[in-house]
């Protein structure tokens, strides 16, 4: 079914009066949708709907396709629309956030067709703002936007098509004078009309000379045949005739004939002008035309994508203080259960480990410049809006990258941001994907082999949630590389695993799959499970993210600082899983746990192929067998560690605690 017409429904990158942005993509999730298209908004009224329109998403905003009903009114309204006397559509829309003057969000609710738009660029009318904390803003009230841009319709005989279609299909058809005039902007229509209003002149000048010398006059603008059909002056003329100067250039009317007459074949009055000049040497014409304008009205950013920022920001805890401490005590030791009591016998105390670490802040900052003279001389756009979006764009993604994965910079660099990585105190915010081990699960999958398939990965995440104490339902962070190997998995039968991300996310048992960028760096990590919720960002009073700025009168130059003093840590224990890539050739090993014998105090290290064993420090390898007794009361920590060429499933039964009964 062929659409009656369409148009803009509304457009991205167009400021409006009230100084407000329509940013693109803001209403990218109402492709497809289906909404009333209404006359001029009076949706109070059931004989006011028209029809419906249906929604396409395109980089530049919302497109419509506007179906017409078989009611008189619809039909009524088609006549209007197809015999040009309305070219018009505004949408009603709701639901609209903002942010610094950016609208980023909103649902279109109706379109409608309107007997006048606005000039070109949007237009909001009757926004209140709720809140403004100049962060983000809802508008409560509901809105009309236009972007006062023609509509295309749909003639009898002719099927309405997408507009880089209808394009390509215009350059083949026949262009009228008319079509080349319409075609050209409101400065290239004033120049042509000089020129013929100087023709004008000068043929009124040539007739009043001769009635007075009594000689036939040669025209009033009819050019008869043999008669002189030069003009005496153009515009084109770049000498003087006073001062007896020889005239470089004439155009005559056989000139401006073919001139219109290129412009016809090539659709462009500019073109055939150029043309003109470049046969007869006429130097600097581009100034007769207008300069290019900024398609969008904004910066187009070459960036990574960025959605997944917000995600990690908002799901993170706060704290209104900065330094972090928090006491871990393991209950899961066979000395924490409480115990049966037998008449007559002594009670022993329960034996609890306790552990403690601390997180220090540090300052995460970014800083620019603008010459004044730039800031001036810059009038396309607000350079300084750009400069300060573009600041805390940067500094959001670098502090939530930060928080899952590390700033990736090399701890020599002096513009990292600090990661203590795992230690027992230190400052800076800890990255979840290198953390210790109490806090982290590492699952290690080997997928990377011919053999093997990411139908591993779900199996290794189900068995390694036996391990997730997190709270709540936790959300896998991947990249979709990562993403499109699940996606692309299939059976013996060729038929796909899964059909959409949200399939994935039901195998995984996680919420949500959020894709990160920055993981495409990390070639052995497939994902991060966590709920942010178990992970704290801490600021003190007058440490969160603020910006600064300052002229300097010296140099002349307008200076900006955005500025935050945070800390970050995972504060519940075993309350995330980072999946990792083992090497193809890597083999899978399982370590047994050591036996001991409290009343003795031994430890008795098992063989198992592809396991080495560590003592208390970590570092010295014990032999199998039976070890020196601990004393009594004390305690002993043993490690085990994967050989070389071999990794475990995960690490979270690699070490074991003992304590030796009291003499």
């Amino acid at each position: 079914m062929e659409a009656d017409f369409s148009g803009w429904a509304t457009k991205a990158g167009l400021k409006c009066a009230d100084g407000r942005v329509i940013m693109r993509g803001a209403f990218e999730h109402m492709d497809g949708k289906q909404v009333p298209l209404v006359w001029q908004h009076a949706h109070g009224n059931p004989q006011n709907v028209l029809g419906h329109a249906l929604l396409e998403a395109r980089d530049e905003g919302v497109y419509a396709y506007a179906f017409f009903n078989n009611t008189p009114q619809g039909q009524h309204s088609k006549d209007l629309v197809q015999h040009g006397d309305v070219n018009h559509l505004s949408i009603y829309a709701n639901n609209l956030v903002e942010k610094e003057k950016n609208v980023i969000h909103g649902v279109i609710r109706e379109v409608s067709l309107v007997l006048a738009g606005a000039n070109p660029g949007a237009v909001i009318e009757h926004v209140r703002i709720a809140h403004s904390d100049g962060d983000i803003t809802e508008l409560e009230d509901d809105v009309i936007i236009h972007t006062g841009l023609d509509i295309e319709f749909k003639a009898d005989d002719d099927n309405l098509e997408h507009a880089d279609d209808a394009d390509d299909a215009d350059d083949d058809e026949d262009l009228t004078v008319q079509d080349v005039y319409d075609s050209m902007t409101e400065e290239q229509q004033n120049v042509l009309h000089y020129m013929i209003g100087v023709a004008l002149e000068e043929a009124a000048k040539e007739n009043k000379s001769a009635q007075h010398s009594n000689q036939p006059v040669k025209g009033d603008l009819i050019h008869k045949e043999g008669a002189d059909t030069q003009m005496s002056r153009n515009v084109f003329d770049q000498t003087d005739s006073k001062n007896g100067a020889v005239k470089k250039h004439v155009l005559s009317h056989a000139d401006v004939k073919g001139i219109v007459s290129d412009a016809m074949q090539c659709g462009s009055l500019k073109q055939a002008v150029e043309g003109y000049a470049l046969k007869h040497g006429i130097t600097d014409i581009d100034v007769l035309f207008p300069d290019a304008k900024m398609a969008t009205g904004v910066i187009e950013l070459d960036k990574r994508r960025t959605e997944w920022v917000s995600s990690v920001l908002s799901g993170t805890r706060k704290t209104p203080f900065s330094r972090i401490k928090t006491f871990v005590a393991d209950l899961t030791q066979d000395e924490a259960r409480a115990k049966g009591y037998i008449k007559g016998n002594y009670k022993l105390e329960e034996w609890i480990g306790v552990t403690k670490r601390t997180t220090a802040p540090t300052t995460v900052y970014k800083k620019q410049k603008l010459d004044r003279d730039d800031m001036l001389d810059i009038t396309d756009f607000d350079i300084v809006a750009f400069l300060k979006a573009e600041m805390r764009l940067m500094t959001e993604e670098e502090i939530a990258r930060s928080i899952l994965i590390g700033d990736g910079r090399s701890a020599l660099d002096e513009d990292k941001i600090k990661d203590p990585l795992g230690a027992s105190d230190g400052t800076g915010i800890r990255s979840i994907l290198n953390d210790h081990e109490l806090f982290v699960t590492t699952l290690n999958v080997n997928v990377d082999d011919s053999n093997s398939s990411y139908e591993e990965v779900v199996d290794a995440v189900m068995d390694g949630m036996e391990f997730y104490k997190g709270t709540g339902t936790p959300t896998f962070y991947t990249n979709r590389r990562e993403l499109n190997k699940f996606l692309k998995a299939r059976d013996t039968t060729g038929r796909r695993y899964y059909s959409n991300k949200a399939e994935v996310a039901d195998a995984l048992g996680v919420k949500d799959i959020v894709l990160v960028e920055p993981m495409n760096t990390m070639t052995d990590l497939v994902g991060i499970i966590v709920n942010l919720d178990d992970y704290n960002v801490g600021t003190d009073r007058g440490g969160e993210l603020t910006m600064f700025d300052d002229f300097d009168i010296d140099y002349n130059q307008q200076k900006y600082l955005l500025e935050t003093r945070l800390s970050g840590a995972l504060v519940r224990p075993k309350s995330a899983l980072v999946i990792k890539k083992t090497d193809s050739e890597s083999v899978l090993a399982t370590p047994t746990a050591p036996t001991f014998n409290k009343s003795t105090g031994v430890v008795t290290i098992p063989t198992v192929t592809g396991v080495v064993y560590k003592g208390a420090d970590g570092t010295t390898t014990l032999s199998a067998g039976a070890q020196t007794a601990i004393a009594a009361g004390a305690t002993t920590t043993v490690y085990a560690v994967a050989a070389s060429g071999y990794h475990f499933a995960n690490n979270a039964e690699d070490q074991w605690s003992f304590k030796r009964d009291d003499a």
